[in-house]
């Protein structure tokens, strides 16, 4: 596994020591170039000093003359020679070499001398015929500057380690938040959703922990929305397999026709209402699993309620279904199986709030949007339109066979398909109108129509 530590800790060290190298070697470049100017005047003054004095000097005396009493103290671990232009040595200086440090001319030149590079710097009086040569040995002023570069190193070799102590501590220090944070995590109980503590973490960590946190938050949510669900769904079982229970028990005591066949007409009740629970929480599970829609494809509304229509089969009620023409027009593109679970709940949720000889009516209305559907029941109290869509929820005007999940369903469906669900009161009479808002479906529409143009 790679090291967050371990990776800093190389990062900086190798940064460091490239830097300290770059800079060794800028400071080395710079410091030649800089060695080799001024050592160049050096060699240049001197010469032209020495070519000054040598004219006050009885040059051709038989007495011989010594280029060391002419070149100034600080200047004498320089080589200086005297020469006629004839080719005779007249003067030099102790430790200079026979052989000429110059062939001839004057300014700047390099030469080897018995086997030594030597950079000079020559002046010639041909009026008094003499030249006048001051060099030193390049060996020198190379030397010279590998002290400068040596001075530098040795310092950096004695240092990096003490810096990479330094970091790796350092490194330690500035780490130990998620060295806390982990422990923190480890040793909570597996239902503990406190967040973290981020007041003292470094800003580098705190985006972690912020993630950290709206995670444990959304998963205890999702624990408490879970817990929830099992208590309500425990909740309404009861009931009707309790009433199954009791109606059984009427039955086999009941010695009266009437009686026994009432128990069991309230038996199959039953029956439909743990059935149709037990299908709306498997809806409903299965919706909360989905992150979004999948498999999206061109649907026709029209027929779609058709099928609806006809699975939903004949009720004890006389109940007439109504579908506006203008939605067997409409096509929509949505996922198949959530756009079936929206409007079958829609359509079921008005089938049992209607009463007897009650029209409920299918039709697309452009305000608020979508598929309308309108039942003629009791409607929602308006204090209450704002829960009616909560899970378990039902209301005032509750019907004996609802669960409490239908609008539940059809609002979370309508989410996964990137729509909404809008609840009103009709206000032409009592009743409901739910409405599905689907993704542009005046667009949709409109683009039927022109398609059977």
């Amino acid at each position: 596994m790679s090291s967050l530590r371990n990776r800093l800790f190389f990062i900086l060290i190798t940064a460091t020591c490239l830097i300290w190298l770059c800079a060794i070697f800028w400071v080395y470049l710079v410091s030649k170039a800089e060695f080799q100017r001024a050592f160049d005047n050096r060699l240049r003054e001197s010469a032209k000093m020495v070519a000054s004095l040598v004219a006050d000097n009885a040059l051709f005396t038989t007495r011989p003359l010594d280029a060391n009493s002419l070149l100034p103290s600080y200047e004498r671990q320089l080589s200086c020679q005297i020469w006629s232009l004839d080719g005779r040595l007249i003067a030099h200086t102790r430790g200079a070499p026979k052989d000429q440090l110059a062939i001839a001319g004057s300014g700047f030149s390099n030469r080897i001398v018995d086997g030594e590079s030597w950079r000079v710097y020559s002046v010639e009086d041909r009026a008094k015929r003499l030249r006048v040569m001051v060099g030193d040995r390049i060996g020198m002023r190379d030397h010279l500057v590998h002290d400068l570069v040596a001075g530098l190193v040795i310092p950096a070799l004695l240092v990096i380690p003490i810096l990479g102590a330094v970091l790796w501590l350092s490194l330690n220090f500035e780490l130990r938040q998620l060295r806390i944070m982990a422990k923190q995590l480890r040793d909570r109980a597996a239902d503990d959703m406190t967040p973290l503590q981020a007041a003292v973490a470094p800003l580098e960590v705190k985006p972690l922990i912020e993630a950290l946190n709206s995670l444990l938050a959304n998963l205890d949510a999702a624990l408490r929305h879970d817990r929830e669900l099992t208590a309500f769904a425990a909740h309404e079982l009861r009931t009707p397999i309790a009433g199954l229970k009791t109606q059984a028990q009427i039955a086999l005591a009941a010695a009266d026709p009437a009686v026994k066949g009432g128990a069991l007409r309230q038996i199959v009740i039953s029956v439909d209402r743990t059935t149709r629970l037990i299908r709306q929480l498997l809806t409903l599970t299965k919706l909360d699993a989905e992150i979004q829609s999948d498999g999206a494809e061109q649907l026709n509304v029209g027929a779609v309620l058709d099928e609806i229509i006809d699975a939903s089969g004949p009720t004890d009620k006389d109940i007439a279904i109504q579908v506006d023409p203008e939605l067997r027009k409409m096509n929509v593109v949505s996922n198949r199986e959530i756009l079936i679970v929206a409007l079958r709940n829609l359509h079921e949720n008005a089938l049992q709030h209607m009463p007897d000889c009650g029209v409920v009516r299918w039709r697309y209305e452009d305000n608020p949007c979508g598929i309308v559907i309108e039942d003629e029941g009791p409607g929602i109290p308006e204090d209450e339109l704002p829960m009616a869509a909560r899970r378990f929820f039902r209301g005032r005007h509750k019907s004996a066979t609802g669960t409490g999940l239908g609008l539940a369903i059809v609002e979370l469906a309508a989410s996964r398909l990137g729509g909404r669900l809008v609840l009103a009161n009709r206000r032409d009479r009592s009743g409901l109108k739910a409405a599905l808002c689907l993704k542009n479906p005046a667009a949709a529409l409109r683009e039927a129509a022109q398609g059977q143009l």
